[in-house]
Parts: structure tokens; C-alpha cells; sequence
């Protein structure tokens, strides 16, 4: 099956290049020069599988861009995006996981690492909708749907990545249980971040945001100091 991606980049000669080779490993590439462009062309059906985002547009930032994708109805908000950095700035990097990037390659970047991070991303299932008669995970007020990849907190549909769901599953499926950020890495299948930087703590707290009453206290996704996380067996909220 072949995947569609959108590029979002104003440079036009890496665009064809990065386009030229995404197309020779048998993917579709859509390329729009502007955010504008890019944020119209999200708006019509269908949708791509994967946003490639330039970080440094010409009409906008693309920070912003991907805040504002992340803010749009589902499906849209959950749609895989992978930044693209100019310098690779870890500051950079870590802003766009708190905003809602699947992950980044830092500019210059070798072409098959680009392909091994768009393939990881887009192995990672797509979420979908549910109803409530499937088998869930129960812990409080939060169901799991992993058959439908589906989170819901008091009845409301939780909007989150497909990355952030990934994480999540894994957190539960181990409930109780102290994990490292490297085994965290290594049960997200296709995951590409370096378990010795702090991106892993980026996407936690994404999700502490997206579950949690207030993240700078939270009940459910617990920090062990020097250990790692813990996902909490009982949960009464």
C-alpha cells in the first residue's frame, strides 16, 4: 500500500529532491510551498498519512503550523508529523514534541535516514473511532480502546497522536509496573528517539496534558526520580 505525504517546504530544490527520492521507494509526495498552502491543502479530503514540516517558513512558523494541526477536529489532529530543523537545535526539537510532532530530522539530513524515520512513524496503526461494546481498559474514568486505538476520559473522545496512544498503551499494558525510558522506547514499536536525550519526557508530558486533571500534579502517569515512569493500577479519577 502506498502512503501519501505531504511536504510543507518553501526551499523547492529540497522539496524535488526529497520528493524524487520518497517517489523511487514507492511513496506519493504532495508538496505545498507555504503553510497556507499546506494548512488549505490538510482541509481537503483526503487526507495525506504523514506532514512533512519545514520548521522555517516563509509566511509562517511552523511551529505554529503544527499547533494549529493539532488543534483541528479529528482526524486531522491526530495526523503523523515529522519536523523538519534547520540546525537541529535541541530547544527546537523539544518545542515541536511539546507542540505535538511525532518526531524530527535535523537539516542536513542523509536521505535513508529521512525514509527509516518516515517508515517508523508510519508503522505506528492509524487511531480510529469506537463503540462502547469493544473489550477497554479501565482505570477510572479512562478507557483504552487498543482495538480501535481509541482513549476516552469521562464519555469525551481524548485527542492524541498516534504516537502519544502508543505510549499510553504501553504505560497501561504494564499498570504497576517502573519503566525506563528505555524500555518505554523499546514497547513503542518504530520508535526512533535517542533514549539518552529527553524527548521521551517531552511526549509524557504531552500526554499528562491530555489525561490528566492537572499535568504539574498528575494521578495516573507517575514519575519514579531516577528510575523512570509508572502507570498507576488505581486510579479513582
Amino acid at each position: 500500500m502506498s502512503h501519501t505525504i505531504l511536504m510543507i517546504e518553501d526551499d523547492r530544490r529540497l522539496a524535488d529532491m526529497v520528493g524524487t527520492y520518497l517517489t523511487q521507494n514507492g511513496y506519493t509526495v504532495e508538496h505545498c510551498g507555504s503553510g497556507a498552502e499546506g494548512l488549505a491543502r490538510l482541509r481537503q479530503p483526503p487526507l495525506p498519512d504523514l506532514v512533512l514540516l519545514d520548521l522555517m517558513l516563509p509566511d509562517t512558523d511552523g511551529l505554529e503550523l503544527c499547533k494549529r494541526i493539532r488543534t483541528q477536529p479529528l482526524p486531522l489532529a491526530s495526523l503523523p508529523i515529522v519536523m523538519l530543523t534547520a540546525k537541529g537545535d535541541p530547544l527546537d526539537r523539544v518545542i515541536g514534541l511539546e507542540l505535538g510532532a511525532d518526531d524530527y530530522v535535523a537539516k542536513p539530513f542523509e536521505p535513508r535516514e529521512l525514509l527509516a524515520r518516515l517508515r517508523a512513524v508510519l508503522r505506528r496503526p492509524p487511531l480510529a473511532s469506537t463503540d462502547s461494546s469493544e473489550p477497554q481498559m479501565q482505570f477510572g474514568q479512562l478507557a483504552i480502546f487498543p482495538a480501535a486505538r481509541m482513549v476516552r476520559l469521562r464519555g469525551q473522545e481524548v485527542s492524541l497522536t498516534s504516537y502519544q496512544f502508543d505510549l499510553l498503551l504501553a504505560l497501561a499494558e504494564r499498570a504497576g509496573r517502573v519503566l525506563t525510558r528505555e524500555q518505554l522506547l523499546d514497547a513503542v514499536k518504530g520508535a526512533s528517539l535517542d533514549p539518552f536525550d529527553r524527548s521521551i519526557d517531552v511526549h509524557i508530558g504531552r500526554l499528562r496534558a491530555a489525561i490528566e486533571d492537572d499535568p504539574r500534579q498528575p494521578r495516573r502517569i507517575l514519575t519514579v526520580r531516577g528510575a523512570g515512569y509508572v502507570f498507576a493500577k488505581a486510579q479513582d479519577v
